[in-house]
């Protein structure tokens, strides 16, 4: 039977065929923005060419694999819940059938567990285990920081700073192998599994311990007062190389620290505990150590080669030298900086991502241990992270994203287009093509620094119109926003909220105020910031007073927001300069820096200069200037940001009649663990936003 289409169903199809296609685009809304499934943790298997990653969708996060020939990524945990329960430390047998990983966060110092959905069974932070042939998961004991066995009997895990031992059985009864003072980190069997290497935090100094498996005996390694890390095993079993900082008692967070003693490189003989400086950075720049992203900060590549980060000429590089001790080759030569960085599986080369020619963007390379040109890998306008090559060395995988697509795990793999490794996760009311593309902008602080950002201009914006102007700022401080979504979950999510803000009709300023990694160390450690005389005010200003230039925005209609340390600045912009900033979100914001150090630092203990000095660095040392109404938001269980800053500090506002709402989370962590929160958090603050600059027509 011959179906006909009903008149007023043509007709709506006429009418939308005439629209502009903005106006066809899927409507932006939090939901969808928040909707994309965000992958992390990207990991090769040590056999068999595969590869496994970590997926938060909506909050659910679940450990997915993707498998030669097809390369088609599945999950094999099957969580279903916005539960709040992390999944981290990601880690595969050796025969690459199983996977390990760890459930929950890690207590705070009451010994509570985050349990952000106020479940009264509680939490707990666990081990687990899940095959790849579709069997469930497998709990297999309370704690953390895994180690697995070469042998691929068992691991070894951290509970409460003890070492234990979990066979792979049935029904797992953990043993206990190292209890001894201080507390275990950064576990790393020997390639023959015979002894175990560990990290053993002592406060103001470590030491390397060597756990002998047969014997049950322990040995330190060269112990000193100084702080060693990073234990790497030689291929053959028989060194041990580690990273040793001098000591120091002076107090370097949150204050510009270019140098210091400098730290080095030492090697163990493995058989006799002997350990020598095979290694020492200069004094100067690249004096203090500055991590890369890695799974440990010394590899060990080829040619006996070491391969770590240094800052030698001002940019955080790559350089190898022998293990046996000489002169550091260059392997990354120019103005940018490396950040994730691994080895091949022949450890023949190294594969890293980094912001060489295109600064405000992230690009994979690959170089080879002795030296050479780097050889770029991927170019354009995407982002690209964390790569890994697959055992059989025939295929490339990294995580991407762009300005408006979604992060992603794909795969390169015979020369071919990187193509995704879960297609058809992104969902359909995801609105790419509605977003927005920021523009990178420099501009001058109010001291002539020439600080970096990112502009988002809403759609459709006519000339001669004014919109209000939203400031944003990150956190860290050490981080940069990209020209697109981040490959960290929390500014992925910092980014879609100033998407939303630019589709809702604000214009929008992302600002890489000094103190941010991207821009070169001497950027990274500038003057008189944070604890010590909050230089990053002058960005704060120079960022507002240039969106006030702008054409499109009203002068008087300009806020501001930002979680963490961004909450910091947001705060210091309200302080202390309301006539310039009409309102702001601040979102666990530290506001007395005596109080927020010693959230880090129990014993911190400053002299009365400076005590004074931090304090006036901080937002409560200027409340009599603060006039602009704020919104506050903070979890009650912040283990990052003391919750009694926002307390403190909305007391402060109250006595001075200074309009103050408040967003509160019980339960909730620094980086929100619930899809939920994050969502609670951005519908208020674009409400507040729009009752307070006044709704820009969009």
């Amino acid at each position: 039977m011959r179906r006909v289409r009903p008149r007023f169903a043509l007709a709506a199809v006429l009418l939308l065929a005439g629209l502009p296609l903005a106006a066809q685009q899927t409507a932006i809304t939090l939901e969808g923005l928040l909707s994309a499934p965000f992958p992390a943790e990207l990991l090769a298997s040590p056999a068999g060419g595969k590869l496994a990653w970590i997926q938060n969708a909506k909050g659910v996060r679940n450990v997915w694999v993707a498998e030669p020939p097809e390369y088609r990524g599945r999950p094999v945990t099957r969580y279903t819940a916005d539960d709040g329960q992390s999944i981290g430390g990601l880690e595969w047998t050796p025969d690459a059938k199983t996977l390990i990983y760890v459930r929950g966060g890690g207590a705070n110092r009451q010994g509570d567990v985050p349990n952000p959905t106020s479940d009264p069974a509680g939490a707990e932070q666990a081990l687990w285990r899940v095959p790849l042939d579709g069997g469930e998961s497998v709990r297999i004991a309370e704690g953390s920081g895994v180690a697995v066995s070469p042998r691929g009997d068992g691991i070894a895990l951290v509970k409460g700073g003890e070492i234990l031992w979990a066979p792979f059985a049935d029904k797992p009864v953990p043993v206990r192998w190292v209890q001894v003072r201080g507390s275990a980190r950064q576990l790393r069997f020997s390639p023959d599994g015979s002894k175990l290497a560990f990290v053993s935090s002592r406060g103001d100094h470590s030491f390397i311990g060597l756990y002998d498996v047969a014997a049950k005996t322990l040995r330190w390694i060269d112990p000193s007062v100084d702080t060693d890390n990073d234990p790497v095993w030689s291929p053959d079993g028989s060194r041990l190389a580690f990273r040793r900082t001098p000591a120091s008692t002076k107090v370097t967070l949150f204050h510009p620290n270019p140098s210091a003693q400098p730290w080095s490189i030492l090697v163990a003989e493995a058989a006799t505990g002997q350990a020598k400086t095979v290694w020492r950075a200069e004094p100067g720049s690249g004096s203090v150590f500055y991590a890369m992203v890695a799974a440990n900060q010394l590899l060990w590549g080829a040619e006996d080669r070491l391969i770590f980060p240094w800052e030698r000429d001002g940019w955080l590089h790559l350089y190898s030298v022998p293990a046996a001790g000489g002169k550091a080759t260059l392997l990354t030569p120019g103005d940018f900086e490396v950040e994730s960085v691994g080895l091949t599986p022949d450890r023949r080369q190294v594969l890293f991502n980094s912001n060489q020619d295109d600064i405000d963007r992230r690009h994979v390379w690959r170089v080879d241990v002795t030296g050479g040109r780097p050889v770029a890998l991927t170019r354009g306008t995407g982002i690209e992270w964390q790569p890994v090559m697959t055992s059989d060395g025939k295929a490339l995988a990294y995580l991407r994203s762009g300005a408006r697509r979604p992060a992603q795990a794909v795969l390169e793999a015979g020369g071919g287009e990187a193509r995704e490794l879960a297609p058809g996760t992104v969902p359909s009311e995801f609105p790419e093509s509605a977003l927005v593309e920021p523009q990178a902008v420099t501009f001058s602080a109010a001291d002539g620094l020439r600080v970096h950002g990112q502009l988002f201009l809403p759609p459709g914006i006519k000339k001669g119109e004014r919109r209000p102007g939203v400031l944003f700022f990150h956190g860290g401080s050490h981080r940069q926003m990209l020209l697109g979504w981040h490959y960290s979950g929390y500014y992925s999510n910092a980014y879609a909220m100033n998407q939303y803000l630019a589709s809702r009709g604000y214009v929008v300023l992302s600002v890489n105020y000094r103190a941010g990694t991207g821009y070169g160390l001497a950027y990274r450690e500038a003057p008189n910031q944070g604890a010590s005389g909050a230089s990053e005010f002058n960005d704060v200003m120079g960022a507002g007073l240039f969106l006030r230039s702008r054409p499109e925005v009203d002068p008087g209609r300009i806020g501001l927001w930002g979680g963490s340390y961004g909450g910091y600045l947001t705060a210091l912009g309200l302080a202390r300069a309301s006539n310039l900033f009409a309102a702001g979100v601040d979102i666990h914001g530290v506001h007395n820096w005596n109080v927020g150090i010693r959230t880090f630092i129990p014993d911190y203990d400053p002299q009365p200069d400076e005590e004074r000095l931090a304090f006036q660095s901080s937002p409560m040392a200027w409340l009599a200037g603060w006039r602009s109404p704020v919104l506050v938001i903070h979890g009650d269980d912040d283990r990052n940001v003391s919750f009694s800053e926002t307390v403190d500090l909305v007391e402060g506002l109250r006595e001075r009649n200074v309009e103050v709402e408040q967003l509160i989370l019980p339960d909730e962590i620094h980086s929100f663990l619930r899809y939920a929160s994050w969502l609670s958090v951005f519908r208020a603050s674009a409400e507040f936003f729009d009752r307070r600059l006044g709704r820009p027509r969009s």
